[in-house]
């Protein structure tokens, strides 16, 4: 399984990824599931996906090909995002045309991708878009400044709580992490690493990225940082009236 959130403030955008995938339970691997494509000055863009892994591969090799050899339609082309999500739209349909061949020895397999892409192109505010295995798209939007992927019931509530446009980019970061947190301790097909990426508006590139596994301090100090201090808030809760506070 997977887990993906994307968010979108007014100070730019989040996209976090956990890079577990199964094929059964005994079958567990590592796999990146979040993908940049930088063009500085230009254009960023980063792309995340849950689904089927081979119609994904197929589909980043297609988009990384197009642009290294200039195509007319590439990630390059196009002058407003939502141009940028109609062109994925399509590749991501005919990706799971051909990987659903039976030369591919995925005959009669779910071949479906459900994609998130965002970024930002020179003259646009940021923005991000949730793709769905027919190629149509949703937008985020100031209502619903997030998107989701994968397993999400265990992440939500706490990005309902937090993410607002006004949060700051380093705040909805960290609210990515902990929604990462809360899935992978209750879901054991989502896990570490994580991988985050931050687009600060108006840099027209990746402005930081990070691999966050068990063992990083950082995320060390999250997970244990925020279990710590929901315990305390629960204890500090109104009592009940035969509890005599």
């Amino acid at each position: 399984m997977t887990y993906c959130v994307g968010i979108e403030v007014d100070e730019g955008l989040v996209f976090a990824a956990d890079t577990r995938t199964n094929a059964s339970l005994d079958d567990v691997r590592v796999h990146r599931k979040l993908h940049e494509f930088e063009f500085p000055g230009q254009a960023a863009f980063v792309i995340m996906a849950a689904g089927n892994l081979a119609t994904t591969q197929l589909l980043i090799s297609r988009l990384r090909r197009d642009v290294e050899e200039q195509r007319e339609q590439n990630l390059c082309a196009y002058r407003h995002l939502f141009e940028v999500a109609e062109y994925v739209g399509r590749i991501l349909v005919d990706s799971q045309v051909k990987s659903s061949t039976p030369e591919h020895g995925h005959d009669g397999i779910n071949t479906q991708a459900t994609l998130i892409l965002g970024g930002q192109v020179g003259g646009e505010q940021p923005g991000m878009y949730m793709i769905y295995p027919l190629g149509n798209a949703i937008a985020a939007s100031p209502e619903t400044p997030f998107l989701q992927i994968g397993e999400s019931k265990y992440g939500k509530p706490i990005l309902d709580r937090i993410i607002r446009p006004q949060t700051r980019l380093e705040d909805a970061a960290r609210t990515a992490i902990v929604s990462l947190d809360s899935t992978i301790r209750s879901n054991l097909s989502v896990g570490l690493p994580v991988d985050l990426v931050l687009i600060r508006t108006g840099d027209l590139r990746i402005s930081q990225r990070m691999r966050l596994a068990g063992d990083s301090p950082l995320y060390a100090e999250i997970h244990g940082s925020w279990s710590h201090k929901l315990e305390q808030a629960v204890a500090s809760l109104p009592g009940f009236p035969w509890e005599g506070r």
